[in-house]
């Protein structure tokens, strides 16, 4: 099916607030999902994307139970939409971009992984590529993939990155959580100072199927570096990535609950498809060869005796040789 996208005043503030929900649509799978994103009505997006199209003339998404399908259209439609998007998020960078830098480059991920793992690549990032600026930006998965989508960031690191067309997925490393505590326990339980975190539905369903009989903590976490905080300074326990307690048990300020589950959650960045090499290239050279030093450490941290979550064998999974457009 055609469109016409000369119909399309890309010049009109109105226009381009409904390729941002389009957009929103396709991330969230949804028109109420997607007015959550945007802080708007359902019955707002719904007229937006009416509106677009019978300005492109042609329908953009088929709706049913499960949610909403791009169609043939549809799917030719949203590189223009990102592209219009990104034009606008791209000219507010280069406006705002500090004096003396050609480009400024946008950077999101979870708080835990910017923790001990992404922070530590800012040096080299800045000494490397001295002639651009750096954004740095922290939010869950959700916030993260609306941003690729939109163009306002350009590299996301992330545990359970979402398919979506246009953007590319690498796997970087596996990420162990075990369970410290500020006591020497004899055996893994999870009594009244353990701390949940919030690591993701991946975390919570491996949780839940591990102890069946937890229900709910005094302290729910939102950001580890929060439960962490909360346990060195008033005691208790919880589930936190190897890398970020590796210091406090070296210093024996936490020490590893023997014999309790362990969990791992794939870590991964996703960039855009069409990703600017020259803008964005030394940031990811530096997150690949973070990751790949990040399982060496690892490695070298023996695992508890019980894991969950992982291979049946105790092994990790091989790490994907390449990676793939979602």
């Amino acid at each position: 099916m055609a469109y016409n996208i000369d119909k399309f005043d890309i010049i009109s503030p109105l226009d381009t607030e409904q390729a941002r929900t389009f957009l929103a649509v396709v991330a969230a799978g949804n028109f109420v999902s997607a007015a959550e994103r945007l802080h708007v009505t359902q019955s707002t997006v719904s007229t937006r994307i009416r509106t677009l199209e019978t300005l492109l003339g042609c329908r953009l998404f088929v709706r049913n139970k499960g949610g909403t399908t791009l169609t043939a259209a549809g799917r030719h439609f949203q590189k223009h939409a990102s592209t219009l998007v990104r034009t606008v998020e791209q000219a507010r960078h280069d406006v705002g971009t500090a004096k003396g830098f050609r480009a400024a480059v946008t950077i999101g991920a979870r708080m835990g992984l910017w923790e001990q793992f992404l922070i530590r690549q800012l040096p080299a990032l800045l000494a490397r590529a001295a002639d651009l600026s750096v954004r740095a930006e922290i939010g869950v998965e959700a916030d993260l993939m609306e941003g690729l989508v939109e163009g306002r960031l350009h590299i996301a690191v992330m545990y359970t990155p979402e398919s979506r067309p246009g953007l590319r997925v690498e796997f970087l490393f596996n990420d162990r959580l075990v369970l410290v505590s500020t006591r020497k326990k004899r055996r893994a339980e999870l009594d009244g100072s353990y701390v949940y975190i919030d690591w993701g539905p991946e975390f919570l369903a491996r949780h839940s199927t591990t102890f069946p009989e937890f229900f709910g903590s005094a302290l729910t976490a939102g950001i580890g570096w929060l439960g962490l905080q909360h346990v060195l300074e008033n005691g208790g326990s919880g589930y936190f990535p190897v890398r970020l307690v590796r210091p406090h048990l070296q210093d024996g300020r936490l020490t590893a609950v023997r014999g309790a589950p362990e969990f791992t959650i794939a870590a991964y960045v996703v960039y855009p498809a069409d990703v600017d090499l020259d803008l964005v290239g030394t940031a990811l050279d530096l997150i690949r060869t973070a990751a790949t030093a990040e399982t060496a450490a690892d490695d070298a941290v023996p695992p508890s005796k019980s894991a969950a979550g992982g291979r049946p064998d105790g092994r990790r999974p091989r790490r994907s040789s390449g990676s793939g457009a979602i």
